[in-house]
C-alpha cells in the first residue's frame, strides 16, 4: 500500500494514483472535546460518523475547564448535562485580587450557571454516549488529498491508510492539519505559559465554590473547587526557554509553580503541594488572530473545521471549551438541515446540499468566534497589573465596546433535532 510521504504532512496534497482503502460518510479528525462533541451532535440527529483519534486511547490528560451558561445549554442539547452536573459544583461567583492595582473585586454568578468540569470526566462522558465503533484510535491524520476525478477529499493516515469521505471536519487542535490545508493563518505563540493541576483533599476542603484569582508581577494564579474533595489550579506567566523541558516532567511542573508562587497567599502553596502526580501540565499558549477567522476560508468543498482548529484563543474569558461545544451543536444542526426531508438525489445534488450546510455553519460561527477571540485577547492585554493607562482602557473602553463583561456567556445557539436520514 502506498504510504503518505513526509512532505505531505499538513500540506495541500494532490494524489491521483493511490488506492482508497476505505470509504466513510462523515469523518472527524481529532478525538478531543471538539471531535467527540461534534460526533455526538451528529449522532443525535441521526448522522453516522467516524472519529479519528491519533492516540491509542481517549486523551483524558489535562486538568479541568470552566463551563459557562452557554456551554450547559449545548450539553443539554447533547443529552449529557445532568450527568455532569451531579459531579461538579455550581460556582457562586469569583474574586480577583491585584495588589499592584489595589483591586479586590467580587463578581456574582447568580444569573449564570458556571461549573469547573474535569476534562477526563467530560471526555469519557462524551465517548460513552457514542455508539460502539464510532472512534478509531491510532489514526493520525497527516494530509488531505484531492484526486482529479473525485468531488470529495481523501484523508491520509500515518499508518498508510487512506479514507475517502463525503464530509471532513477538522477538530485536530491548535496545530490542525485540516486548518493548514484550508489555508487558515497558523496559530502563534502568545509568549505565556500556563501550568494546571488537580489537587485532592480526601477529608474535604473548606473553600467556597468560587473562582479565585490573584495577579502580581505578571503572574496570574487561581483555583476553583470542582467538588467537595477536588480543586483545580492554574498559573499563567511569561514563557521561559526551559518550559519545554519542564513540561515533560510532572514533578518539575509542580516545583516551577511553587517557585512562581513566592509572595502569593499561603493557600496557593498548599493547593499546589496537594497536586495529583499524574495531573499537572504545562502548556505554551498559542492563539490565532481573530481576523484570520473572520476573513479566512473556514470551509472548502465539503471540508471544514471546529474547536481550536478554528478559533484557538487566549484563556482570559474562559470560552475556549464553551465555544467548541457551540460549534458542535451548530454543525450538527446545519448538516441535519441540509439532509432533512430530501431524497439522496444525484451526486452533484448531494454535494451541493453538503456545501450549503457547511457554508451556513461558517456564516453562523464567524462573527461569534471573532468577537470571543477579540474580547479574550484584549482582556488579557488589559488585565489588572498592566499599568495605569491599561487600567483606564479596561475601565472606560472595554464596557463600551463589549458591553456586559459576562454577556457572552448568555449566548444560545439553539437545539438539535432528530432526522432519520443519513449520508
Amino acid at each position: 500500500m502506498h504510504r503518505p510521504s513526509q512532505r505531505q504532512h499538513g500540506s495541500v496534497a494532490e494524489e491521483d494514483n493511490h488506492n482508497h482503502s476505505e470509504y466513510e460518510g462523515i469523518v472527524i479528525a481529532g478525538g478531543g472535546i471538539g471531535g467527540l462533541a461534534t460526533a455526538l451532535a451528529l449522532y443525535r440527529v441521526g448522522l453516522k460518523c467516524l472519529v479519528l483519534e491519533q492516540g491509542s486511547s481517549l486523551r483524558t490528560t489535562g486538568a479541568a475547564l470552566n463551563l459557562w451558561t452557554n456551554a450547559w445549554k449545548e450539553l443539554e442539547a447533547l443529552g449529557i448535562a445532568e450527568d455532569l452536573r451531579t459531579r461538579h459544583a455550581r460556582l457562586l461567583g469569583s474574586r480577583m485580587v491585584c495588589v499592584e492595582d489595589g483591586l479586590d473585586k467580587k463578581v456574582s454568578y447568580r444569573n449564570h450557571e458556571v461549573r469547573c468540569v474535569k476534562r477526563s470526566v467530560l471526555i469519557e462522558t462524551l465517548a460513552a454516549a457514542l455508539p460502539s465503533g464510532a472512534i478509531r484510535f491510532n489514526s493520525r491524520v497527516v494530509a488531505v488529498l484531492r484526486s482529479s476525478n473525485s468531488d470529495y477529499p481523501t484523508i491520509a493516515l500515518e499508518d498508510g491508510t487512506y479514507i475517502k469521505a463525503k464530509v471532513l471536519i477538522g477538530c485536530d487542535g491548535v496545530n490542525s492539519v485540516i486548518s493548514r490545508w484550508l489555508g487558515i493563518q497558523p496559530t502563534r505563540l502568545l509568549g505565556r505559559s500556563t501550568s494546571r493541576g488537580l489537587s485532592v483533599y480526601p477529608q474535604g476542603h473548606s473553600f467556597e465554590p468560587r473562582l479565585y484569582i490573584n495577579l502580581e508581577n505578571g503572574v496570574r494564579v487561581g483555583y476553583i473547587p470542582i467538588n467537595d474533595t477536588e480543586v483545580f489550579w492554574f498559573l499563567n506567566r511569561k514563557s521561559v526557554p526551559k518550559d519545554l523541558e519542564t513540561a515533560r516532567d510532572p514533578k518539575l511542573i509542580i516545583q516551577e509553580a511553587l517557585d512562581s508562587l513566592k509572595g502569593f497567599p499561603e493557600e496557593y502553596h498548599d493547593i499546589v503541594l496537594r497536586t495529583q502526580t499524574d495531573s499537572p501540565t504545562l502548556t505554551l499558549l498559542r492563539f490565532r488572530w481573530p481576523w484570520a477567522v473572520l476573513f479566512g476560508r473556514i470551509c472548502k468543498g465539503t471540508v471544514t473545521i471546529a474547536g481550536d482548529a478554528m478559533h484557538a484563543m487566549t484563556p482570559h474569558i474562559g470560552q475556549g471549551g464553551c465555544s467548541t461545544l457551540e460549534d458542535a451543536v451548530i454543525l450538527g444542526r446545519c448538516l441535519a438541515e441540509g439532509m432533512h426531508g430530501k431524497s439522496i438525489g444525484t451526486k452533484d445534488e448531494e454535494k451541493t446540499r453538503i456545501q450549503t450546510a457547511l457554508k451556513k455553519y461558517v456564516t453562523e460561527r464567524k462573527w461569534r468566534v471573532f468577537m470571543l477571540m477579540t474580547k479574550s485577547y484584549i482582556t488579557g492585554l488589559l488585565q489588572p497589573g498592566s499599568g495605569r493607562f491599561m487600567k483606564f482602557l479596561r475601565e472606560k473602553i472595554m464596557a463600551k465596546v463589549f458591553g456586559n463583561a459576562l454577556g457572552h456567556a448568555h449566548y444560545d445557539c439553539g437545539s438539535l433535532y432528530a432526522t432519520t436520514e443519513s449520508f
